[in-house]
């Protein structure tokens, strides 16, 4: 890279900088703030890459650094980055072209890790085409049932009138119904709004009698440690003064997705899912949002979440695969032996129903 115009910087951002950092970028999500990257895999084991343009910053990455013994191999995973949508700079593909690189060189030439890239791109995107042209060196690795994430994405563009309109006719009926309800519903981004959150969230798991790897504690350190612009938005649907229904999302750069969602009782007979949703999809287009994440869809194996969120009339696609590249041979077979114990572990599970979108766990975690 020329010095004179293209700087790399690498592990210099303490995690209050990098939170600063993520608010200059539209494709900023909450996968790559500070604060998840430490509850979720500790600080000690973070990276964090900086793209500089004369001088100023256009690329940003946090991997998380996986070394099994205190040999020099392992992995440098880069999950949902990197981020490259700098606000206000015109699209530019030599920025990811020139990350991919950054990348490259500091991880897989530098520390002899076995790089693994899961992108913030969905299939047909122009997000997805740069991806594709500026890690074109990279290996791609092929989609399957137990590694693909399928979801529904709202466009938030058209009007809210419009947007309503647009929503499956039994869709818009609960929603009407709901609101005849007389409802309440809350927002917010405290303590006090997830902790009543998690309350919900426990009548629904005593009453649906599963097992979850969803840390719902965990998220609560993970708002706890976000800077407040980037904190989760928690709404709670209350009836009569009772929650009843509550959902967590998170709004970061120009997009927005559906963490965590929960129903007692009484929330599925007052219909406060759907009521959450509009709120919600209301409060984002005011905050200028421009897309809506509807946290991922199982036709199969959660049928009754895929008729809710296909209510909404979002478009039906699927995030692109990973990437990777290595140069040792003990750091790959190392990857592979891993996630082919995760697609084992996925076969022989059994999947989870649960009746409607608020009574979904987690997409992602």
């Amino acid at each position: 890279m020329s010095i004179s115009s293209w700087q790399v910087e690498v592990d210099r951002a303490t995690s209050v900088e990098w939170s600063q950092l993520l608010d200059l970028f539209d494709d900023a999500n909450i996968y790559q703030t500070s604060a998840y990257g430490g509850v979720r895999w500790g600080e000690k084991n973070l990276s964090r890459i900086v793209l500089k343009r004369s001088g100023t910053v256009v690329g940003i990455a946090q991997l998380r650094i996986i070394r099994p013994t205190p040999l020099k191999f392992g992995i440098a995973y880069l999950r949902w980055g990197p981020l490259w949508e700098r606000r206000g700079i015109p699209f530019d593909p030599e920025i990811p072209l020139r990350m991919a690189r950054a990348l490259d060189e500091e991880y897989v030439c530098r520390r002899k890790l076995y790089l693994r890239v899961l992108p913030n791109a969905f299939a047909g995107s122009r997000r997805a085409a740069t991806m594709e042209a500026a890690f074109c060196r990279f290996i791609v690795e092929p989609l399957n049932a137990g590694n693909v994430y399928r979801t529904l994405v709202l466009d938030l563009s058209p009007s809210l009138e419009e947007l309503r309109k647009g929503f499956d006719p039994k869709w818009r009926n609960k929603l009407s119904g709901a609101e005849r309800n007389e409802l309440e519903v809350t927002a917010g981004s405290g303590n006090e709004e997830y902790h009543t959150f998690c309350r919900i969230y426990d009548q629904l798991r005593k009453r649906k009698r599963f097992e979850s790897t969803v840390d719902v504690g965990q998220f609560e350190r993970i708002q706890e440690s976000l800077a407040e612009p980037q904190r989760m938005r928690v709404l709670i649907c209350r009836d009569k003064g009772v929650p009843v229904a509550g959902v967590v999302a998170s709004a970061m750069g120009d997009s927005a997705i559906y963490l965590l969602g929960a129903t007692s009782d009484d929330g599925l007979k007052s219909k406060g899912a759907y009521l959450l949703q509009w709120a919600l999809i209301r409060w984002l287009k005011e905050r200028g949002i421009k897309s809506y994440d509807l946290g991922g869809i199982d036709p199969e194996g959660n049928p009754g979440v895929y008729h809710f969120k296909r209510g909404l009339s979002g478009a039906d696609i699927c995030q692109v695969g990973a990437i990777a590249a290595t140069h040792s041979v003990v750091s790959s077979g190392l990857v592979m032996a891993g996630l082919a114990l995760r697609r084992a572990i996925r076969t022989f599970s059994k999947p989870l129903s649960f009746g409607n979108a608020s009574e979904q766990p987690v997409a992602r975690s």
